[in-house]
C-alpha cells in the first residue's frame, strides 16, 4: 500500500509540474548543483574517478552523486543513511558500527575494507584495520557535505588499496558555498541531540576558510529484547541502558592560490548491548572508543602548454579502545568481573605527487606516485594478563599511469595500471581499461574493465590471543575483476534512465576460518566468489522543486566453489524517492522508500525483506535564514534485522523502529 502511494505521487508530480526547456549540452555548467535540471547534471564535472576533472557522463565509471540538498530534502542524519539510498547499496548495523554492501556482497565482520573512502581526495581506511566509518563515527558532519560521489567497480589502477568494491568521495563545503555563520541543532528519540557550529567565508584576497565542530549523543534504546539471552540469569534476555553514543567532532580548511590545508579530528563512545565476543550480558560498561585525525596540505597548479601539478602531504592518526565486560569465575562460583582492553594505535606520514599533460591534443596523460610511512601500527590486548601486545611499522608505495585518448569525437578510450608495493605482503599490479561512446547528443554507452586489490591488514596479519585467533602471516593480496556495460539515456521531460550490466569476480578471498588443528580463529586466502546482476535507475527533475528517482537492482552472488549464496547477500534491492513542495513551495515533503530483500545468515537461516518508509518536512522560506524540518524515520515501524557475526550470539540483530527528528539550522 505504501509503494503505491508513493509512485502514485511521483506520478502525479511528473503530470503536474509544467515541463521547463532543454539545456544544449555545448552550455556552460551552472555553479549550483542543488539547481541543476537532470541535463544539467549529467554535464557536471567529477575528479575522483580519474584523478582529473572530466564530465560524469565521460568518466570511465557507473557514478552516482548525492547533493547536500538531498541530504536536507530527506533528513539524513550520517552518511550511512546516504548510502542507503544509492543504487545497489545497502548497509547493515550491529549496533556498534556500520557495514556496507555492494552488488550483493557484504561480509559479516568486515570493517569496510572493500571500499576506499576519502575526503576531498584524502584516503580515510585506518591503517590498523582498514575500516572505513560511515555511521555517526564518520569524521564529518553531514551538514559540511556539499556532495557525495560513489563509484561503483574498482579503481586500484589510480588509488591503490581499499578501492575494491567502489570509492566513496567526500567533496566538502568551501567558505564560498558558507559565507558566514552556522547554528545548527536537532533532537529526536532516545533522548538524542545533536549541536553544530560552523563558521565560513571568501574574503576579497581570495583566501577560504572553513571552521566547524559538532557534538552528539544519544542514550540508545534503553530496552533491547535478545532472545538468546533469555533467563533469569541474564535479565530474561532485555539489555537496559546498553546502547549510548557520544561523540565530538572538527573540521577546519583554509585554502589560498593554489594551497589548501584541512584538517579533521573525532572521538566517539559507543555502548554494545549485544553481549559481542561472548562478554557479560545486559552492562552498561563494555564500548569502543574510537579516535581519528587528519591534517592534509595539497598544492595546485596549471603550468603553460597544459602541463598540470598535483601535490599533497598528509598526516592520518587513528586510537581504538575496546572495553570488554567478562566474568571469569567458574560456574557455581561468586562472580569474578574482568574488563579486558582491546587497544590499536596507527600514526603515519605520507605524500604524494601528480602530474598532467595534454599532448598532440587528443592525450591526456596522467603520471603519479604516492608513498607512506606508518611509523606505529601497535595492537595490545590485556586483563590480567597480556594476551598480545605487538608493535609494527611498515611502509608502501605506489606508481600509476593513464592515458585518455580522444579517439573520436564522441569516443573515448582510456587506459591505465598502477604497480603497488607493501613491506609486509608484495606487490601487485592492477590495470583499468574503457570505452566511452556517444553515438547521439543524449546517449552514452560505457564498457568497462578493472581489475583491484586489497592487501592484507594488519590486524588479519598479526593479531592473535591463546584462547581464540592466531596470526596470519602469509596472507596474499585478493583480487577482483570487473566487466560492465553502461547505458545512459535522456528520456525527454527532464527524465534520466540508466541501467548496468556487470560480471565480477574475486579471488583469494581473505576469510576468517577456524583452524581443525587447534581450534583457533585465523585468516586464509581460500574462496573465490562471482558476482552477477543488472541495475536500473530512472531520475526526474522540474520546476518548482519536483523531483523522483526510482531504482532496482537485480544481484546474484555466490560461491564459485560451491555454487550457494553468500550470507547477507540480498538478491534485489528497490529504491524510490521523490519530493513534491506543498503551500507554494514554502514546505517540502520528502518521501522515501527502500526495500531490501532477504538474506541468509551464519546460521543458514534467513532474515526477511522488508520495506522502511522515511519522511522529512522542510522548510527554508518562512524566517530569512532560518531552515527547518522534521523527519520520522521507518514511518510504518516495520519490524527487521540484519544477520550478525561470528561474534555474535544473535543469529540476526534487530534495527530501530520508528524514530523522529527535529532539526533547526539558522544561518547569519
Amino acid at each position: 500500500m505504501v509503494v503505491k502511494i508513493v509512485l502514485s505521487l511521483l506520478l502525479a508530480s511528473i503530470l503536474a509540474v509544467p515541463l521547463s526547456g532543454e539545456t544544449a549540452w555545448s552550455q556552460s555548467l551552472p555553479v549550483d548543483l542543488t539547481k541543476l535540471s537532470i541535463e544539467d547534471l549529467m554535464k557536471i564535472t567529477i575528479e575522483s574517478v580519474s584523478r582529473f576533472e572530466q564530465r560524469v557522463v565521460e568518466a570511465p565509471a557507473s557514478v552516482t552523486i548525492i547533493t547536500s540538498e538531498d541530504i536536507r530534502m530527506y533528513g539524513y542524519r550520517n552518511l550511512a543513511e546516504i548510502l542507503k539510498s544509492v543504487r545497489g547499496l545497502y548497509v547493515g548495523d550491529d549496533r556498534n558500527y556500520s557495514y556496507v554492501g555492494m552488488r550483493g556482497f557484504s561480509r559479516p565482520g568486515d570493517y569496510n575494507t572493500r571500499f576506499l573512502l576519502l575526503v576531498d581526495g584524502h584516503r580515510m581506511n585506518d591503517n590498523i584495520f582498514d575500516y572505513a566509518a560511515v555511521g555517526n563515527d564518520f569524521i564529518l558532519d553531514v551538514d559540511l557535505i556539499d556532495r557525495v560521489e560513489i563509484i561503483r567497480g574498482p579503481t586500484s589502477s589510480v588509488y591503490g588499496t581499499n578501492a575494491f568494491l567502489g570509492t566513496i568521495n567526500i567533496k566538502t563545503k568551501t567558505g564560498k558555498d558558507l559565507r558566514g555563520v552556522e547554528v545548527s541543532g536537532d533532537g529526536g528519540r532516545f533522548s538524542t541531540y545533536r549541536g553544530r557550529l560552523t563558521y565560513g567565508n571568501k574574503f576579497e584576497n581570495g583566501l577560504d576558510v572553513v571552521v566547524s565542530g559538532s557534538r552528539y549523543g544519544s542514550h540508545g534504546d534503553s530496552r533491547l529484547f535478545y532472545k538468546e539471552f533469555n533467563s533469569p540469569t541474564t535479565n530474561f534476555g532485555v539489555a537496559e541502558n546498553a546502547d549510548g553514543e557520544i561523540l565530538g567532532s572538527f573540521f577546519g580548511l583554509l585554502s589560498f592560490e593554489g594551497f589548501t590545508l584541512a584538517g579533521g579530528y573525532n572521538d566517539r563512545e559507543k555502548q554494545i548491548p549485544t553481549a559481542a565476543f561472548g562478554t557479560i550480558f545486559n552492562t552498561e560498561d563494555t564500548k569502543t572508543i574510537d579516535k581519528r585525525g587528519f591534517l592534509d596540505v595539497k598544492y595546485e597548479r596549471q603550468f603553460f602548454d597544459q602541463l598540470g601539478l598535483k601535490g599533497r602531504i598528509f598526516y592520518d592518526y587513528y586510537y581504538y579502545r575496546g572495553d570488554y565486560i567478562y566474568d571469569y569465575a567458574d560456574p557455581g562460583d561468586p562472580p569474578s568481573i574482568v574488563t579486558n582492553r582491546d587497544t590499536s594505535r596507527t600514526d603515519s606520514l605520507g605524500a604524494d605527487l601528480q602530474l598532467t599533460r595534454t599532448l598532440f591534443q587528443k592525450h591526456k596523460f596522467i603520471l603519479g606516485v604516492e608513498y607512506q610511512h606508518v611509523f606505529r601500527q601497535n595492537q595490545r590486548n590485556a586483563d590480567i594478563e597480556v594476551y598480545l601486545d605487538d608493535k609494527r611499522r611498515s611502509y608502501s608505495w605506489g606508481v600509476y599511469l593513464q592515458d585518455e585518448f580522444e579517439v573520436l569525437e564522441n569516443l573515448r578510450l582510456s587506459l591505465g595500471t598502477r604497480y603497488d608495493r607493501f613491506s609486509l605482503s608484495g606487490g601487485t599490479i592492477n590495470p583499468r581499461a574503457a570505452l566511452v561512446y556517444l553515438p547521439f547528443e543524449k546517449t552514452v554507452l560505457k564498457l568497462l574493465f578493472g581489475q583491484a586489490f586489497r592487501a592484507p591488514n594488519v590486524y588479519e596479519l598479526f593479531y592473535s590471543t591463546p584462547a581464540s585467533s592466531k596470526a596470519s602471516r602469509n596472507l596474499d593480496p585478493e583480487t577482483i575483476r570487473t566487466v560492465e556495460l553502461v547505458a545512459q539515456q535522456y528520456l525527454g521531460f527532464n527524465l534520466w534512465g540508466g541501467a548496468n550490466l556487470y560480471y565480477q569476480r574475486i579471488d583469494d578471498l581473505i576469510t576468517l576460518q577456524r583452524d581443525p588443528s587447534d581450534g583457533l580463529l585465523v585468516y586464509r586466502n581460500v574462496s573465490s566468489v562471482e558476482q552477477k546482476g543488472v541495475e536500473f535507475e530512472l531520475e526526474g527533475r522540474w520546476e518548482n522543486d519536483f523531483r523522483g528517482r526510482v531504482s532496482y537492482a537485480l544481484q546474484n552472488t555466490k560461491d564459485h566453489e560451491t555454487g550457494k549464496t553468500l550470507t547477507n547477500s540480498p538478491a534485489y534491492l528497490v529504491k524510490l524517492n521523490g519530493v513534491i513542495p506543498l503551500l507554494r513551495d514554502y514546505l517540502l515533503l520528502g518521501l522515501e522508500e527502500q526495500y531490501t530483500s532477504h538474506r541468509k545468515t551464519l546460521a543458514g537461516n534467513h532474515v526477511g525483506g522488508y520495506w522502511v518508509t522515511n519522511i522529512t518536512l522542510l522548510n527554508e522560506k518562512l524566517v530569512k535564514g532560518l531552515v527547518m524540518s522534521a523527519s520520522i524515520y521507518n514511518l510504518l515501524g516495520k519490524k527487521y534485522s540484519d544477520p550478525g557475526s561470528g561474534e555474535h550470539e544473535q543469529d540476526a540483530i534487530r534495527q530501530d523502529g520508528r524514530s523522529f527528528r527535529f532539526k533547526l539550522t539558522f544561518r547569519f
